[in-house]
């Protein structure tokens, strides 16, 4: 245990010779007694079997939800054991982003066929090493849009509250006025986007599909965008490309997203992972970093870091952020994940999600009192009003059956969530519950 500790005894009886102390609390004499802490107050230490019993009474404490109907941001769905095979290799696993990649043909490599994936799930041009979440993909694709004369950014009201606000912080330090676009029956106002738009704009964003689980209709959106000479940034849940037009179908210069559904666990919230990709023409605005293939002195195969606009490498004070990180072997689980599921496989998870909560909104919205509070089209969430307005109680209700239920949102109303993970026989034991309620 010795390696672990700073110095011994003899040592700092050497320190204090060398610097003419008698004592190390003579070292911090400067510092007034009455705000110097001499003991801290921690509980005396345990030993290994002590600790993992404590740990493992801790963890008791945990419910596990045999069914789960609740997205809002972090999805439950099917992961391949191959996932977790092969990035649980050690030679794979790392804490963080490998700061010096470029040393590694195996980071890069790994690096670059996430890229890869993005751009085919996205069909944008580019797509950088990823950012820590999908909300801090969202803010950092509001400076890639702003330019001289153009510091306003518009988001629409119906995006994740979480992502607007994560938006607003990375703007208030950076000079942006952010506005929302209000939303009418879940979605954009397109009519009231219109009348926002001018010559200050410099981009918008839009969820797609929104917070709520509605489709917009994101094509007519990013033509009002483009008309005003503003760019157009698209929030995407990536598991409904899988049937979903592409971002770069739909107009977008900027698609960013959340790759948690990419066969990362719930994990309590994290990490996760934010994905980014662009057309050609902005790809120089994008942060981190761009890995790109070539060949080596002998013709074979090599990758190197084509673009790093990150401030500690050599853009400094031109670079476009300087607080993203890619999260490494989150990619890597994504890159993983698709490359198992594959085309087809991509399509039948988004098929069944879209099917399965059709069916679920279906049973739901028969039972007196969970009326679908909106009528628009939606891929795997949809908000249904609970009776009395009381969805805690309801949800109340599902837990002492082993059931977490949707998320409350405001007004009383429940945001449910339906992926491939549940079965026609949890939908109709659901709604039989909800029946009795």
């Amino acid at each position: 245990m010795s390696s672990y500790i700073p110095c011994n005894s003899s040592e700092r009886e050497q320190m204090l010779r060398e610097t003419g102390l008698a004592t190390v609390d003579e070292l911090f004499s400067q510092i007034p007694g009455e705000i110097k802490i001499q003991r801290l107050n921690l509980p005396e230490g345990m030993s290994e079997l002590e600790v993992s019993r404590y740990i493992s009474r801790m963890a008791g404490k945990n419910v596990r939800f045999g069914t789960i109907f609740r997205g809002a941001g972090a999805y439950n769905h099917y992961i391949p054991s191959i996932v977790k095979s092969i990035t649980g290799k050690e030679e794979f696993v790392t804490a963080y982003t490998p700061y010096q990649a470029e040393i590694s043909q195996g980071i890069l490599q790994s690096v670059f066929e996430y890229q890869t994936m993005i751009c085919r799930l996205t069909g944008m041009d580019v797509s950088n090493a990823s950012v820590y979440d999908g909300a801090s993909a969202a803010a950092e694709a509001v400076a890639m849009c702003v330019e001289r004369g153009r510091t306003t950014m518009l988001v629409s009201a119906a995006a994740a509250p979480m992502t607007i606000r994560t938006m607003q912080t990375y703007c208030d330090g950076s000079g942006i006025r952010l506005l929302a676009v209000p939303a009418k029956d879940g979605v954009t106002d397109a009519e009231a986007l219109k009348n926002m738009l001018d010559d200050t704009v410099a981009g918008f964003y839009v969820q797609q599909p929104g917070y709520f689980g509605l489709i917009e209709d994101a094509e007519t959106l990013g033509q009002l965008v483009h008309e005003a000479g503003a760019k157009y940034v698209m929030g995407v849940n990536p598991i409904s490309l899988g049937i979903m037009k592409t971002p770069a179908e739909q107009g977008a210069d900027i698609a960013v997203g959340e790759g948690q559904p990419l066969g990362i666990p719930l994990s309590f919230g994290g990490p996760y992972l934010g994905f980014m990709a662009s057309t050609a023409a902005m790809m120089r605005r994008l942060p981190g970093r761009i890995v790109g293939e070539t060949t080596d002195v002998d013709g074979r195969r090599a990758f190197v870091l084509t673009l790093q606009a990150r401030e500690q490498h050599i853009r400094r004070e031109k670079a476009s952020s300087n607080v993203c990180s890619n999260q490494a072997l989150c990619a890597m689980t994504a890159a993983v994940y698709m490359a198992a599921m594959g085309p087809d496989g991509m399509r039948r998870v988004a098929s069944q999600c879209l099917s399965k909560a059709h069916y679920a909104a279906s049973k739901i919205s028969s039972i007196a009192g969970f009326e679908l509070r909106h009528k628009g089209e939606f891929f795997h969430e949809f908000v249904t009003e609970s009776p009395g307005g009381d969805a805690p109680a309801v949800l109340a209700t599902l837990e002492k059956e082993g059931i977490l239920g949707g998320y409350p949102v405001e007004g009383g109303g429940i945001l449910w969530c339906v992926t491939e993970m549940n079965t026609k026989e949890e939908i109709d034991n659901l709604s039989k519950i909800l029946i009795n309620i």
